[in-house]
């Protein structure tokens, strides 16, 4: 009776796509606006943006704690009026994301 041989491989790298999508939002905020938010990147005051440490929200009704990926403070052109914009990548299909997001 043959034995059974086992061959240990290495797992491959995991690659960290949601912290690889953060660095690149930072380094490439005003390009990314440009290119899928024309509309809002021409209203934005890029000398005024912070990127805020990640928030964590909790949902009180049900129980659950959101941490948002990235959120940008800044400000709209020639005005003093504060704008908070909010990405969060989604990889998985979620019914009720746009609840979420909102």
């Amino acid at each position: 009776m043959p034995h059974a041989q086992m061959v240990m491989e290495k797992s491959p790298s995991y690659t960290h796509h949601d912290q690889l999508f953060k660095e690149l939002i930072q380094s490439f905020f005003k390009e990314f606006l440009e290119a899928f938010f024309s509309e809002v990147h021409s209203m934005i005051d890029f000398k005024n943006i912070s990127f805020l440490s990640e928030e964590v929200f909790t949902d009180l009704l049900e129980g659950e704690n959101r941490r948002l990926d990235i959120v940008v403070e800044t400000k709209l052109k020639n005005t003093d009026a504060v704008v908070i914009v909010h990405v969060e990548p989604q990889s998985t299909q979620q019914s009720h994301f746009h609840e979420r997001m909102y």
